[in-house]
């Protein structure tokens, strides 16, 4: 039959995948495949904060996996510049911490944040839309984060105005310490 389009499949496991110390990303639905949004499965590791921070035009929705998070998803009273953790929304909104099954759904213009505080890596099903905005910056993003350290500020200020993000507090990365058997 001709005109018959075919889905996509993307088993476990399968997607192009990029590692740094800071986040592991899988690429596994791309603007190749959907006009709608772009989907990923991410690796959030002890010690990663990726800032408060708000998109003009993207909506994402993210599902926690395994591990926790902490998250916001809401405009606060005040946006402090340095930390997001204690903002609370006129309505009396905090953050929450997010355990396996929990969705977070975030529109245009919210601020929005997750934090992994834990000891332990988290991971997330992450989409958004339209593609290819975070395709693109995930490849950039990735590359600055594979340097190892703490993300420089002036660095990720300039690729996400690029990218139509709004950045409100600062990306963070400190690995935890080496487990050193003694």
């Amino acid at each position: 039959m001709s005109g018959v389009r075919e889905g996509l499949l993307v088993p476990s496991g399968a997607g192009r995948t990029v590692r740094t110390p800071a986040q592991e990303v899988t690429f596994k639905v791309t603007g190749e495949h959907s006009g709608t949004a772009s989907s990923f499965e991410v690796v959030v590791p002890p010690g990663f904060d990726v800032g408060a921070h708000v998109h003009g035009r993207s909506e994402e929705l993210f599902y926690v996996l395994e591990g926790e998070l902490e998250v916001l998803a809401f405009e606060p009273r005040v946006r402090t510049p340095d930390d997001w953790r204690h903002w609370t929304s006129p309505g009396g909104r905090q953050v929450v911490r997010a355990t396996p099954g929990t969705v977070m759904v975030v529109p245009p213009g919210c601020p929005h944040a997750f934090a992994n505080r834990t000891g332990e890596p988290a991971r997330m099903f992450f989409q958004a839309s339209p593609p290819p905005y975070h395709e693109d910056y995930f490849e950039e993003i990735l590359e600055h984060l594979a340097q190892g350290g703490e993300p420089d500020p002036e660095v990720i200020a300039r690729l996400r105005a690029r990218y139509d993000i709004e950045q409100l507090t600062p990306m963070r990365y400190s690995a935890p310490p080496a487990h050193t058997d003694e």
